[in-house]
């Protein structure tokens, strides 16, 4: 498995395992369990989370799935904006410890801006820090103008990693956060690499045709393409997992970038980020 370093000198793998719409429906808990630990057993050793995420119900899902393979994984979370002042981003920590039942986070992430100033939710994350709670924090769903205020407050290297919208179809990053992000040795994560499922194109088909893969295969791919980018797609059945890491095996040239350019351009001026 392909690894990519954060700033700190951690490791993770290139493609880990989103949980977004996991815990929502009790009757569908134990195949998202056994998804999670299927994608544990392929390689993809980080899974992402949030306490937004069916109110902590993802949290629990993951926790189940970890249960006696803790240490071999990196959990990712997130604290919703409201709850990021000094003293709630360490309660809603500590929640989301209690619902993952472990003793630590890896990597703990402002879901995104709020109305709480930086300075509180960073001095809140050095405190989780220096507890042993977190491992590192970063941030989701900041543009270049909020990451610039964050590196203000937070000083250099501070941040892990930006979570972001990120796929074919939604490339407005590239015109400047990538590079951004790039300067500092910072990778991006990627959220919904396969838009959720609704990326369709013929020439996914036929790069995938040529490529004896899926389009999806292509389209997640195409995200890993990039050596600082970490994709987290969501999958609940074994064959999505299994798909999902058969596209590491992807190696998608020049020419096929050049058509997939044609149909999916790369942004031609600054646009607002986008989120979902």
């Amino acid at each position: 498995m392909r690894q990519i370093r954060f700033p700190d000198g951690r490791e993770v793998p290139a493609l880990g395992l989103g949980t977004w719409f996991m815990g929502e429906r009790a009757v569908s808990r134990a195949a998202e369990v056994r998804a999670l630990k299927l994608g544990i057993e392929l390689g993809m050793t980080l899974i992402d989370t949030a306490e937004m995420y069916a109110d902590g119900g993802a949290e629990e899902v993951v926790g189940e799935a970890v249960r006696g393979c803790r240490d071999d994984v990196f959990i990712v979370s997130k604290v919703l904006p409201y709850n990021a002042s000094r003293k709630g981003a360490i309660a809603a920590c500590e929640a989301s410890l209690r619902r993952l039942g472990t003793e630590r986070v890896d990597l703990y992430l402002l879901h995104w801006p709020g109305s709480h100033p930086l300075s509180e939710t960073v001095a809140a994350f050095e405190e989780l820090k220096a507890a042993g709670k977190i491992g590192g924090y970063g941030v989701s769903n900041f543009d270049v103008a909020e990451m610039e205020a964050w590196e203000r407050v937070a000083g250099p290297e501070s941040c892990q990693t930006d979570q972001v919208l990120y796929n074919l179809s939604r490339r407005g990053i590239e015109w400047d956060l990538v590079r951004w992000a790039g300067e500092r040795s910072m990778p991006l994560m990627a959220y919904s690499p396969l838009e959720q499922g609704r990326l369709r194109h013929d020439v996914l088909d036929e790069i995938g045709r040529e490529k004896g893969a899926s389009a999806a295969q292509i389209a997640l791919a195409w995200v890993l393409r990039n050596p600082e980018v970490i994709a987290i797609p969501k999958a609940s059945d074994p064959e999505h997992v299994r798909s999902n890491r058969a596209s590491l095996d992807i190696e998608l040239d020049d020419g096929d970038l050049a058509r997939l350019d044609r149909v999916f351009p790369p942004p031609g001026a600054k646009r607002a980020l986008e989120i979902l």
